[in-house]
């Protein structure tokens, strides 16, 4: 294995971190406003996440005010979301924030 490595003794120890290899990806152009838009909130379910993102839209709602506000969760938080998720979630909001809450 490439990430592995042998000790003096025999003992082999694994470098956990791996490599990760991603195409680079555009960002969405910065909103002007958040002043009437719709937005999503994606909780990852992670146990004080929701708590997070209470808080963050309530400090968001004191200086915008928004079309409307969607919540969303993912299904685990060790999974990446599903993909009709993200889709519906492009669909139906304007700016999305999430929050990991560990």
């Amino acid at each position: 294995m490439g990430n592995e490595q042998r000790l003096p003794g025999g003992r082999i120890v694994y470098d956990p971190r791996g490599t990760v290899t991603a195409e680079p990806q555009e960002l969405a152009p910065r909103l002007e406003s958040l002043a009437g838009i719709r937005l999503g909130v994606l909780d990852n379910t992670k146990w004080n996440a929701s708590q997070l993102l209470r808080e963050t839209v309530a400090r968001l709602q004191e200086d915008s005010n928004f079309a409307e506000i969607r919540r969303y969760a993912k299904e685990s938080f060790s999974r990446t979301a599903d993909p009709e998720l993200l889709d519906r979630i492009a669909r139906e909001t304007d700016a999305v924030i999430t929050a990991i809450g560990d």
